[in-house]
C-alpha cells in the first residue's frame, strides 16, 4: 500500500491487499473510501497517519468490535472524544511479522556463506526487533512438488514455494553474532502494553499470527536486541560502523520504507546503496514492488494489479514474496 496517497486511494487499495486474510479490515477499509465523512475525518489526520492500519486498529484499540460491522468504526470516528486521535497520533503501525523471516532466510543464508565472520544484523524501522532472530525459529518449506523442506526445530515458519525457479534453501541456520537496529519508537519487548499494541496491529481473523507473534516476543525477551532510537538515514553509516565490530554487517528491512516520504526513500536507496558499494555492509530488503523501483527493475516485470512484496540482496531482486512471509516465487536474474 501506498501510505501517502489519498484517504479514499489508500483505504481501497489496502481493501484490494488485505481481502484475502481479513473481511473485517477489508470491509472496513471498503467503507471508508467510500464515506466522505470519515474519509474527512481521516484527512484531517497528519500524512503518515492516515494510513489504513494504524487508523483501524487505534479503533479496535478502544472497543470497536472485530470482527464487526463496518457502522460501529464509523460511530466511533465520528464519535469520537478524541481518544482514538490521541492513539493514531502517539503509536504507530510496527507490526513486526516474524514470518517474513520464512522468505528472507535465503537472503540471510547467502550472505552468511559468502562471509568469513557471523552476522551482525542491523534492522532499519526494527519496531521490538522481533525480526531479528532468524536463528531461533525453525522453517516448513512446502515446495510445488508436494515435498516439504523441513530445517530447525519448532516452532517452524511456514512457507509455500510458488513458481518454476526452486530458491536456493539453506541447509544450516546462520550464525549471528549480534541484533541491533534503530526506529523512530522502538518497542521494548518487555513492556507490557508496547507488546499488547503490537498484538492489536494484528488483524482480528488472524489467530495463527497472534500466536506466532507471542512466541516470537518470548524468544526476543530472553536475549533482547539493541535498539535505538533515531532516524534510520540519518543513524545508518555510525550503526553500521559500529556493527562491523561484531560481524558482518547486514542492513534489513521488510515493509518499512513505505512510511518514509518519497523523498527519503531515494535518500536511504542512495546511502546504503553508497554503503554496499564500500563494501561496508550487505543489504537485503523486502518491500512493496512500488517502494524501491531501483530493486524492482532489476527482475522481472511484474503486473499492474499483481500484489507483491521484492526481496532484494544488495540491491537487486531475488524474490518476490508474500506481505506477511506466507509464499516465496524465487525471481533471480543470474548477472
Amino acid at each position: 500500500m501506498e501510505p501517502y496517497a489519498a484517504v479514499a486511494e489508500s483505504y481501497a487499495d489496502f481493501a484490494s491487499y488485505a481481502r484475502a486474510d481479513s473481511a473485517t479490515m477489508a470491509d472496513w477499509a471498503e467503507g471508508v473510501a467510500a464515506d466522505p465523512e470519515v474519509s474527512a475525518w481521516v484527512a484531517a489526520l497528519p500524512g503518515i497517519k492516515q494510513q489504513p492500519n494504524l487508523v483501524l486498529a487505534a479503533a479496535r484499540w478502544h472497543g470497536v468490535p472485530a470482527p464487526g460491522p463496518y457502522a460501529a468504526l464509523r460511530e466511533a470516528l465520528l464519535g469520537d472524544d478524541g481518544s482514538i486521535m490521541t492513539t493514531i497520533l502517539e503509536r504507530a503501525t510496527q507490526t513486526n511479522e516474524v514470518g517474513r523471516l520464512a522468505t528472507l532466510l535465503p537472503a540471510l543464508a547467502r550472505v552468511a556463506e559468502e562471509s568469513e565472520r557471523p552476522l551482525a544484523l542491523l534492522e532499519v524501522g526494527a519496531s521490538a526487533g522481533l525480526c531479528l532472530y532468524p536463528d531461533r525459529w525453525g522453517y516448513d518449506y512446502a515446495l510445488p512438488d508436494g515435498q516439504r523442506v523441513l530445517l530447525g526445530e519448532e516452532p517452524r515458519l511456514p512457507c509455500a514455494v510458488k513458481g518454476d525457479e526452486a530458491p536456493p534453501l539453506p541447509s544450516r541456520l546462520p550464525e549471528v553474532a549480534w541484533r541491533g537496529g534503530v526506529d523512530l519508537h522502538p518497542l521494548d519487548v518487555t513492556d507490557t502494553d508496547a507488546m499488547a499494541w503490537l498484538e492489536t496491529l494484528v488483524w482480528p481473523e488472524q489467530d495463527e499470527r497472534r500466536t506466532r507473534l507471542r512466541e516470537a516476543i518470548a524468544i526476543a525477551r530472553s536475549d533482547p536486541p539493541d535498539l535505538r532510537t533515531g532516524d534510520l538515514v540519518e543513524t545508518l553509516p555510525a550503526l553500521v560502523e559500529e556493527a562491523s565490530e561484531h560481524g558482518t554487517p547486514v542492513v534489513l528491512h521488510s515493509a518499512v520504507i513505505a512510511y518514509l516520504s518519497p523523498a527519503d526513500r531515494d535518500r536511504y536507496d542512495a546511502l546504503v546503496r553508497g554503503l554496499v558499494a564500500q563494501g561496508a555492509c550487505r543489504w537485503i530488503s523486502n518491500e512493496g514492488k512500488n517502494v524501491l523501483p531501483s530493486v524492482t527493475r532489476t527482475g522481472p516485470p511484474i503486473p499492474e494489479g499483481h500484489s507483491t512484496f521484492v526481496l532484494g540482496l544488495d540491491g537487486r531482486m531475488l524474490a518476490q514474496t508474500h506481505g506477511h512471509g506466507r509464499t516465496l516465487r524465487w525471481t533471480e536474474v543470474l548477472r
